[in-house]
């Protein structure tokens, strides 16, 4: 089976995919933080989930700023998952409309010059 390598221009590393069914969701917990969301983003999950945008924001949604955040739960004193993480299957259970934070990662430019870091966050990073 030939595994999925990607490679991002500027990057240093690149990110294996099978790495994924591995490392129990790494990447959708941890420390408490932010899951930024645009009106496109929130409008194909409310539409996966069959709910109407009021309802969907009304429920998954905090304000941050001018901005919009998908809420958190917490699993322990320090572990937070994004909303959608199943827990028991260890993975993202909106993955086909995810958010473009979470399709783009572990390529976020806060990592561009950090190889060590981004390490720290996912296994998957050659």
């Amino acid at each position: 089976m030939e595994e999925d390598v990607i490679k991002k221009d500027g990057y240093s590393y690149s990110f294996i995919t099978s790495a994924c069914s591995q490392c129990e969701g790494a990447c959708c917990r941890g420390e408490s933080g932010y899951i930024w969301m645009k009106y496109p983003e929130i409008e194909a999950m409310a539409k996966y989930l069959e709910l109407s945008i009021e309802d969907f924001a009304r429920i998954y949604l905090r304000k941050v700023g001018h901005r919009y955040s998908l809420v958190e739960k917490q699993l322990t004193e320090d572990d937070y998952a994004c909303i959608f993480f199943d827990e028991k299957l260890k993975r993202c259970g909106v993955y086909p409309v995810r958010p473009r934070q979470c399709q783009t990662f572990p390529f976020w430019e806060i990592f561009k010059n950090n190889e060590e870091e981004v390490k720290k966050e996912c296994p998957g990073i050659l």
